[in-house]
């Protein structure tokens, strides 16, 4: 068949219209050709030339049919293949009109478009394209408005075909004569010189009215652009050779530039961003996502809400340390030796932080460890996190966590927030300036939650070395290698942390300081540190061993150190106030020397303790802030036979007691206790500092001693602590936190304590001096307990 010469033509135009509407059929299945940049409009008549064979396959297993094939164009660009997933879901149904074949081998072909379809199913791919569609309407009612556009869409149409060089002025006039709205949006929206995204907007608006207003708003913006290039040849000479041609085209970049507000300002500002872009190295991802951006900060005016907003996320892009690593200092020894300038004792962690080590320098590229550093206050667990630093030799980074209850303070804002920014995981990597810094999360047990998330749950992600690979931070929006980072996260308690979050953590427990460490450190590091923070030389102030045991052991009562760098730091003032009075050169303090600068002694360790009293026994308990002791009280007086018990006591302390009362009821002979002791008779116990909660099942063995001690009117042996569960028929149960009770009866000046037999094992953590100071009774009864703590002194 050959092809009239109007239809075969190299560059054929854009297209031409068939008169009135065209009716469309129910659902069918249709061949679809696929369109790399083509949009067709129904009503329209194009000319296409077809090169790939199974392309031309398609059109001529149409031709044997009913000539009806499918158009649809493909989000993408030019390519060789055409998935379904490429293809736009609303196209339009064509007839082929006329068909021809050239001598290179193409297909030439008349296409009319016939009606809009939406794509229900992909039926097949092979060996073309095969869809179920259904025609969609585009049915309206005429009313003043259509009829406004439609006068003015043909008035705007005219102006525009006279001022174009690639529309013929005979389409201007044909267009006046349209009288159908659907026609006339399809046939000038089709004619337009536009984007292929734009006219697949064109296609897809089904509501006529609504077709109509964005054709008008197109029309005009194409008579803008037409007026200023008309502006601009009227400047230019009309002849031209090569070089005039390039300065031509520069002036027209200037004047459409300087008519946008844009310059040259703003061409270095894009250039500049992508230098920094490709310098900080991106993954592919990233890098991909940032490409899209930049091509959009290109395209909007600087006077735009969203340039700042686009132009601050690529900052954020190029700033982050995608490829930046410190190098590990790997030197064991070093390290070990700047953990002890730093830290005294603390060997657990010291021997955990070398096995790090070592392992990385036998594999480089081993995922960072989690650690959790719990104890109680002031017993150096953030500022164990900067040696580690110091030693590892990377960049420190610590939030504080305590309070925060909003989710995006860990996973950012998402853009479409007014001034969204990332969360404080990529905002402390950015200000390391690495990728593998050693990181505190503070305070992970006092993170809360609220409507607006749970920020525990946004941490599960970040650590866990199995995910943070890809961390996705929410204004980023790609993802963040954190599995480089080392970890470390503090807190007082485990109990308020999410069991699926202590479970990602490696957990090494920081006990308080015994009082003999106390004066090591104090002399070590503290007064040091106080002494240069004074402006004080170490001749100016001195103070001996039994003076500052006296400020350790009658100023402070806890198992960090922050009360007694406190008072430290007060000695120190009130010796450079006198230093700085004149008053004298230098002081050696010794121990009655203390209350002058500190006052009255504030905690007395022999208190209770000298004159046991029957009906009072010492407990032994664990807080948050390390280990104490309990002084429990017991009195009897006449009464209907009621225990009575205060203190703020928490219901397993209360259950406790009942079970202890139950005991002794029960056992009343064989323990030397009346057994009409509860007959007549009320009991109050309690337990002093009554502001103070307390709970718990480990002052069993204490409460039930104090009780035998009151109905005995038998003393309870001096110098005496317990502590153990109690179970009814007498056992005593194993209880926690054995380190950190024992060290608060060392503090108290306790000489023996009573602990489960089954405790024994804890015993090992307890510092060597602390365990030639006390005796330790296992029990595994409650007679032993009491034998034991009636016995004669």
């Amino acid at each position: 068949m050959s092809e009239p010469e109007d239809i075969i033509l190299d560059h054929p135009p854009e297209a031409s219209v068939s008169p009135g509407p065209l009716e469309s059929p129910e659902s069918r299945l249709l061949p679809i050709l696929p369109m790399s940049e083509l949009v067709l409009f129904p009503r329209l008549i194009v000319p296409l030339a077809i090169w790939e064979e199974s392309a031309q396959g398609l059109v001529n297993e149409a031709l044997l049919q009913d000539k009806t094939i499918g158009i649809l164009t493909s989000r993408r660009g030019a390519t060789d293949s055409f998935t379904a997933e490429d293809l736009f879901s609303i196209g339009t149904a064509a007839m082929i009109l006329k068909m021809g074949k050239t001598d290179e081998g193409a297909m030439r072909l008349l296409l009319q478009g016939i009606y809009r379809f939406r794509v229900d199913e992909i039926m097949g791919t092979d060996p073309h394209i095969m869809a179920r569609v259904t025609p969609l309407s585009d049915e309206y009612e005429v009313d003043l408005e259509i009829e406004a556009m439609v006068a003015n869409l043909k008035g705007l149409f005219k102006k525009m075909a006279e001022l174009s060089p690639y529309l013929p002025s005979e389409l201007g006039a044909m267009v006046a004569e349209l009288e159908d709205p659907r026609v006339l949006a399809d046939v000038t929206g089709g004619s337009l010189n536009i984007s292929k995204t734009d006219k697949q907007d064109l296609l897809e608006t089904l509501e006529v009215k609504e077709r109509l207003k964005k054709v008008l708003a197109l029309i005009n913006r194409e008579i803008e652009i037409l007026e200023l290039g008309k502006q601009i040849q009227a400047n230019v000479k009309t002849e031209m050779d090569k070089a005039q041609r390039d300065y031509y085209l520069r002036e027209q970049i200037k004047v459409l530039q300087k008519e946008l507000g844009e310059g040259d300002d703003r061409t270095r500002e894009i250039d500049e961003l992508r230098f920094r872009l490709e310098e900080a190295k991106l993954p592919e991802a990233a890098m991909k996502e940032a490409e899209r951006e930049l091509g959009r900060l290109s395209r909007i005016p600087p006077t735009s809400p969203d340039h700042q907003v686009i132009r601050t996320y690529l900052e954020w892009m190029a700033e982050l340390p995608w490829s930046v690593t410190t190098e590990d200092s790997l030197d064991l020894a070093e390290a070990r030796k700047i953990l002890d300038e730093d830290h005294y004792n603390l060997e657990k962690v010291k021997k955990r932080i070398l096995e790090y080590l070592a392992v990385r320098k036998l594999k480089p590229d081993m995922k960072g460890p989690i650690l959790c550093f719990a104890g109680p206050p002031g017993t150096g667990k953030t500022s164990l996190g900067k040696s580690i630093a110091r030693a590892l030799g990377r960049k420190f980074i610590r939030i504080s966590l305590g309070g925060v209850r909003d989710e995006a303070e860990i996973r950012g804002h998402r853009r479409t927030y007014v001034g969204a920014l990332p969360g404080r995981i990529i905002q402390g990597i950015r200000r390391a300036g690495s990728n593998n810094p050693v990181f505190i999360l503070d305070e992970i047990d006092k993170v809360g939650a609220d409507f607006r998330g749970d920020p525990s749950s946004a941490l599960l992600e970040v650590l866990d070395p199995e995910q943070n690979f890809s961390f996705s931070d929410h204004y980023l929006d790609v993802g963040f290698d954190l599995s480089k980072v080392m970890f470390i996260t503090t807190a007082n308690v485990l109990d308020t942390i999410p069991p699926a979050l202590r479970d990602r953590m490696e957990v090494l427990q920081l006990p308080g300081y015994t009082e003999e460490e106390k004066l090591q450190i104090a002399f070590d590091y503290l007064l040091p540190r106080q002494l240069e923070a004074h402006g004080l030389s170490p001749e100016q102030l001195q103070i001996t061993p039994e003076a500052m045991r006296k400020v350790v052991a009658d100023y402070t009562r806890e198992a960090g150190l922050r009360n007694l760098e406190r008072e430290v730091a007060s000695l120190c003032r009130g010796v450079a106030r006198e230093v700085a009075e004149g008053l004298t050169e230098a002081k050696a303090l010794q121990p009655e020397d203390i209350p002058p600068y500190l006052g009255p002694a504030k905690f007395f360790r022999e208190m209770a303790l000298d004159h046991p009293e029957p009906g009072i026994a010492t407990g032994l308990a664990w807080t948050p802030v390390g280990g104490d002791i309990l002084f429990i009280e017991a009195l009897r007086f006449p009464g209907n036979s009621h225990l009575k018990l205060t203190g703020q006591l928490g219901d397993v302390m209360r259950e406790s007691a009942e079970a202890a009362l139950s005991f002794i009821r029960a056992r009343a002979p064989y323990i030397g206790v009346p057994e009409d002791f509860f007959d007549k008779t009320d009991i109050h116990v309690h337990v002093p500092s009554g502001a103070i909660p307390k709970d718990g099942p480990s002052a069993g063995v204490a409460l039930l001693t104090a009780l035998v001690s009151l109905f005995s009117d038998r003393p309870v042996k001096k110098g005496l602590a317990m502590t153990g569960e109690i179970t009814l028929r007498g056992h005593v149960l194993p209880v926690g936190g054995i380190k950190d009770k024992v060290l608060a009866a060392h503090r108290a000046g306790l000489s023996e304590v009573i602990l489960p037999a089954q405790n024994v094992k804890d015993l090992e953590d307890i510092p060597a001096n602390v365990k030639e100071t006390l005796k330790f009774h296992p029990v595994e009864r409650m007679d032993q307990a009491l034998e034991i703590a009636f016995a004669e002194s």
